[in-house]
């Protein structure tokens, strides 16, 4: 075997050792996070050693030493925290080949990582200026949420961020990772814009069900989680609770049982203040009131027993609010309120501030 043919085959089990280290990093939660880290300090030793058999000789030419740097950048990197050795070597890199448009996605991962935002979307900019790549419009995409938080202008940098995600999903209708982040989006959209916009909510949903399409997405518990939220945001207790409960079992440390119980502790004390109330004295004064509230004539008078599932056009219910319930959540806010005929139910309000309700 020539030197060459040598050199080629350790730098492609470098590489696919890279990939599974990577692919460990994406799929492997274990119930103890640092058992994670152990497997990825391993898995790092093993990747290492198998890009340091190529010999020095033969990555001395700028193309092989910018991929034997980028390699061993991206190795380094693969810890949740910041290391300088591995922007050195990342940095070299892109310095060796400034064509290198993975490089210099993992040099802003990497730069991400130690708070240098402004430098990453740099790092992200420069990438994509190699040509489209789903990846790095996904990081970017990533990147400006993060970018926006605490900002004056935070939903024009999350409408950025959408539109970088549709840009990704343009280059693969079919790639998961893509719908995810899309969805990732929405989400973040719903919330910066007030928590109130259910167009939002159902448009991060059919991304994340788009992305579930895609087999290698179901070993990502986030995506469970995330649609889970979305799904209590749009009153989807069943699915909800169905969505956290898969997420825990993929991955621990995501604290999902707690949303499950959230839940069921918001369920019960519905229930419970609906079935108290239902019987309580004071409803027949508080009802009778309502027929004298004053009604638009545009509007059919109605009461909880004759809505229909769905919206019910040019119909007011007219109720008496009996108190705000407190809970965990944004949103919604709940309410427990009674009709004409003395019948309770809870009124879910979106896009009013908590600190706004009166005590």
């Amino acid at each position: 075997m020539s030197s060459q043919a040598v050199e080629d085959d350790a730098l492609v089990k470098a590489t696919r050792a890279t990939e599974a280290l990577y692919l460990v990093r994406d799929t492997y939660f274990p119930p103890n996070p640092d058992d994670k880290i152990a497997k990825l300090n391993a898995e790092s030793d093993l990747a290492l050693s198998l890009l340091d058999s190529i010999p020095p000789e033969q990555r001395k030419l700028p193309a092989q030493r910018a991929k034997y740097e980028y390699l061993r950048g991206k190795i380094l990197d693969v810890l949740p925290d910041y290391r300088k050795e591995a922007e050195d070597h990342l940095s070299k890199a892109v310095k060796l080949n400034p064509s290198l448009a993975d490089a210099w996605l993992c040099l802003g991962n990497c730069i991400w990582k130690k708070g240098d935002l402004s430098s990453a979307k740099n790092c992200f900019t420069l990438a994509l200026s190699k040509g489209p790549n789903k990846q790095i419009l996904c990081q970017l995409s990533m990147l400006e949420r993060k970018m926006a938080q605490g900002t004056d202008n935070q939903a024009e940098l999350v409408d950025e961020s959408i539109q970088h995600a549709k840009e990704a999903i343009t280059l693969d209708v079919k790639d998961g990772n893509s719908w995810y982040n899309l969805g990732n989006a929405c989400l973040t959209s719903f919330f910066v814009t007030g928590a109130w916009d259910h167009v939002k909510l159902l448009k991060s949903l059919k991304a994340y069900q788009n992305a579930e399409k895609d087999e290698r997405m179901k070993s990502n518990p986030d995506l469970y989680f995330n649609s889970a939220t979305v799904n209590k945001y749009l009153e989807n207790y069943e699915r909800a609770l169905t969505g956290f409960e898969a997420a825990a079992l993929k991955d621990p440390g995501l604290n999902a049982m707690e949303e499950v119980q959230k839940i069921v502790n918001l369920l019960d004390k519905l229930d419970n203040l609906l079935r108290g109330h239902a019987r309580s004295k004071r409803l027949a004064s508080l009802a009778s009131s309502l027929a004298a509230v004053n009604l638009n004539s545009s509007y059919r008078r109605a009461t909880v027993d004759l809505l229909s599932e769905g919206l019910n056009k040019a119909v007011a219910l007219i109720g008496k609010v009996l108190f705000f319930i407190k809970h965990e959540n944004v949103a919604p806010l709940y309410f427990l309120a009674c009709d004409a005929n003395q019948i309770c139910f809870v009124v879910s309000v979106y896009g009013i501030q908590y600190d706004l309700i009166g005590g």
